[in-house]
């Protein structure tokens, strides 16, 4: 069959052929129709992500949608090594398969289902987000952020502030979100850190209960200090770390943020929470979508070109690669 072989860890998949799948019990042989190009499916093809077999060679790709044998239509997640989702088939465990509902379109299920659970976990399983209550997204520019705001306002947050590195982005979240605080860090502005400390402290003083953080590095730290400055005694804050899209990926954090406040610092994702949770968090994602009127951006690309596009496709729009 045709599939995107990754030949050893860390190599950009090139296009090929690869042996079928063979059904085996308790495993679905899916035909597969699209899979999303996330961080998350680069990284366990690759090997570098926590969750990844380490068996090469195999096929990338770790979620998509397609047919069972018996031809239902479902989105399935982390196939049996060797195989993966940007192939003509894969093999995966039934239970990790999400039916999906009849209105909902394949490219729309392939592309927002890892971002939405990503979202859909941190503010509900983790953050245990309340109707009535304030919640920033640290990062909201980002595809799984871009979600994470809507679905905030869906469950019923009063107040939902989004910050972001991207000014013009940000920009394009003023129908979304009550608050846009943009920010720039690092050397080429010395200043910027102090600004968006300064930003926060207005904000954070009017009220804040949960932070979904998808970049971590020096803005989580100038948020987890402002909490400490800002926030009246005792009250928690529940601060989610989902994504390290600032690369940077430890940080100098001072013991006094910690001691003056309530803060509560948790982390989302595979193993914080149980298995069984994130599928029924992508369920949850596929009702909502009319519901809550979820968007995300996509790109759709021929699986075929899956080698020239793996390396620099950017994060927004989501590509989505058709396997014809």
């Amino acid at each position: 069959m045709k599939a995107a072989i990754i030949t050893k860890g860390g190599k950009t998949p090139i296009w090929g052929e690869f042996h079928e799948p063979v059904a085996s019990q308790g495993n679905e042989i899916i035909t597969v129709s699209a899979s999303a190009l996330s961080q998350f499916s680069k990284s366990r093809s690759a090997g570098s992500h926590y969750s990844s077999d380490r068996q090469f060679p195999s096929v990338a790709g770790a979620d998509g949608v397609g047919r069972t044998a018996d031809g239902r239509r479902v989105y399935f997640v982390l196939p049996e090594a060797p195989y993966g989702a940007i192939a003509e088939k894969c093999v995966v465990r039934s239970k990790h398969c999400v039916a999906i509902p009849d209105g909902l379109d394949d490219i729309t299920a392939a592309a927002i289902a890892n971002p939405g659970m990503s979202a859909w976990v941190a503010l509900i399983e983790r953050a245990h987000l309340q109707r009535g209550e304030t919640a920033l997204i640290n990062g909201a520019t980002g595809t799984a952020g871009r979600l994470a705001v809507q679905l905030a306002k869906y469950f019923g947050a009063s107040k939902v502030i989004a910050t972001g590195r991207n000014q013009s982005e940000l920009q394009e979240l003023r129908s979304l979100a009550d608050v846009l605080i943009p920010f720039r860090l690092g050397s080429s502005d010395p200043l910027g850190a102090k600004h968006y400390e300064q930003a926060l402290i207005a904000e954070f003083g009017q009220g804040i209960d949960v932070v979904i953080d998808y970049l971590w590095g020096e803005s989580a730290k100038t948020i987890i200090v402002a909490i400490a400055k800002a926030v009246e005694d005792a009250r928690p804050v529940r601060f989610v770390h989902v994504g390290g899209a600032s690369r940077e990926e430890n940080i100098e954090l001072p013991g006094a943020a910690l001691r003056s406040s309530a803060i509560q610092l948790m982390g989302s994702g595979v193993k914080s929470v149980p298995f069984p949770k994130l599928l029924d968090s992508i369920r949850d994602v596929f009702e909502a979508v009319p519901l809550a009127k979820l968007q995300i951006a996509t790109r759709t690309v021929p699986w075929s070109e899956v080698e020239k596009t793996w390396e620099n496709a950017p994060g927004k729009p989501r590509v989505v690669f058709l396997i014809a």
